[in-house]
């Protein structure tokens, strides 16, 4: 990890989970069955695809870490896993009260009430990531991620929908795939992991956040000046700002 990588303990090794083919939990002669299958039920609600492999004293054959051909580029440019990871379960996940659930809506947030919104804590939510869409900043994707008690929000860019047609990628299936008319692929879509979670408590907190329907009858135009909005201003390759519980 360079000096530049601003990242915390937690934001890094759950970016490691996020991206890895093989997962090693070592030392597992120091806890319990039940501890090491919990543990392999909290990697498989963040990585459905990483292979698990056990260990004591990281002492492992190196043909199940090395050359193993799991790597897929297209994969892992996309990073599609959180989503492929939704409503797969494993009998550890089960056990263990582990669940994942994707909060999509086509309508954006009033900037003060989700700002408010990411200031809580979260009950039963372990992390958290994906892309969010405030009123007061109709062409651009503010993103999110959450592990533990560290959360990020920073700019993702502009959505496709404030980009010229003529400027789109060759291949538009990552575009087409979550574009609808009218508002194209402008967007809520957060994957929340967690155990334990109240999962209709969280998404009766976050539909609060919405524009409510007297707020989105008013002119669009007027929402950046009408509505406060205490996010920091966004750069496109800005530091994200944090956030702790």
């Amino acid at each position: 990890v360079g000096e530049e990588d601003e990242r915390t303990i937690v934001d890094l090794l759950s970016d490691q989970i996020d991206f890895s083919d093989v997962v090693l939990v070592n030392k597992v002669d120091l806890i319990s069955p039940k501890e090491r299958h919990k543990v392999h039920g909290m990697i498989r609600a963040l990585n459905p695809q990483a292979v698990i492999h056990d260990s004591v004293n990281s002492d492992v054959p190196l043909d199940t870490v090395l050359g193993t051909g799991q790597y897929d580029p297209e994969r892992a440019s996309k990073h599609q896993g959180w989503l492929d990871s939704l409503v797969e379960h494993t009998p550890e996940t089960e056990e263990y009260g582990i669940s994942n659930f994707i909060y999509e809506r086509r309508i954006p947030f009033h900037p003060q009430r989700f700002y408010d919104c990411l200031k809580r804590e979260w009950p039963g939510v372990i992390r958290s990531k994906g892309v969010f869409w405030l009123a007061t900043r109709l062409k651009t994707a503010g993103f999110w991620s959450q592990a533990g008690a560290v959360a990020r929000h920073q700019c993702a860019g502009y959505f496709w929908a404030a980009v010229p047609r003529e400027h789109w990628p060759e291949d538009r299936s990552h575009i087409e795939r979550v574009w609808e008319d009218g508002n194209g692929d402008c967007r809520q879509e957060i994957v929340l992991i967690g155990r334990g979670m109240d999962r209709k408590g969280l998404i009766s907190m976050l539909d609060h956040c919405l524009l409510t329907e007297a707020e989105l009858s008013t002119d669009e135009r007027n929402w950046q000046d009408s509505f406060v909005d205490p996010f920091p201003e966004w750069e496109m390759d800005g530091e994200p700002a944090e956030i702790v519980f």
